[in-house]
């Protein structure tokens, strides 16, 4: 495989290049955010190997900038944080795996031969129903060409119906992906927002895709339900 490592840090960069050459791959090193985007546009890869910690600008926005540029190769993203939220974001902006360190060679090179496997195929980062579309990596909503100003947990709960369009979700299963635990299920918490974001993404373009299904939850209409 034909590699691109993006290290900033000397001797992890050594070790990785040093460690995919013993396995027979091909491996260019990139050691900022800007150089990473050049490199990876200019010159096909198998897959890239990508710290998120960079200078210039971090993993995230490589990644966010290669998709956009219609760069599809597979990235699996390497990180010291622990933190869900940042794996969450990494993801969303277009990253195909992630891996914590330290980390297993073992289960890197593993990595990288699914990755490869799966080849560069498009992957659009936003979600989309109908003409109401989402971006989770710059947090924009959109009804058509009309960008939609959201609250973060009115962003939070569209997020959700759109990763789950036509499906009925209880209000237990909203306050779950969407609050926290401090909220109890009685709560009315949930359809007040849900009240919020109707009047944000239905009510200005007469529309009622946000529906409620009695005695079960809410549902995001499917444009084909009319």
């Amino acid at each position: 495989m034909h590699l691109l490592v993006v290290e900033d840090e000397a001797r992890m960069a050594t070790l990785l290049r040093r460690g995919l050459q013993e396995e027979g791959h091909t491996v260019d090193v990139a050691h900022g955010g800007p150089d990473a985007v050049w490199m990876a546009t200019e010159a096909p890869f198998d897959a890239i190997v990508l710290d998120i910690m960079l200078p210039g600008f971090d993993g995230f926005e490589v990644c966010r900038q290669l998709r956009q540029r219609g760069c599809w190769t597979p990235i699996l993203m390497l990180t010291a944080r622990e933190s869900v939220g940042d794996r969450v974001h990494g993801l969303d902006t277009g990253a195909d795996d992630y891996l914590l360190k330290p980390f297993s060679f073992d289960e890197l090179t593993a990595r990288l031969r699914a990755l490869a496997r799966r080849g560069a195929s498009p992957r659009s980062p936003r979600l989309q129903v109908g003409d109401l579309h989402l971006d989770p990596a710059a947090r924009r909503a959109w009804r058509g060409e009309v960008e939609i100003a959201l609250s973060a947990r009115e962003f939070s709960l569209l997020e959700l119906f759109l990763r789950h369009p036509g499906e009925v979700l209880t209000r237990t299963r909203i306050l779950e992906q969407v609050w926290d635990f401090a909220y109890e299920a009685g709560s009315n918490v949930v359809d007040q927002y849900v009240g919020y974001l109707r009047r944000k993404i239905d009510q200005p373009f007469n529309r009622r895709d946000l529906e409620t299904v009695r005695g079960a939850g809410y549902r995001l209409r499917l444009p084909e339900d009319g």
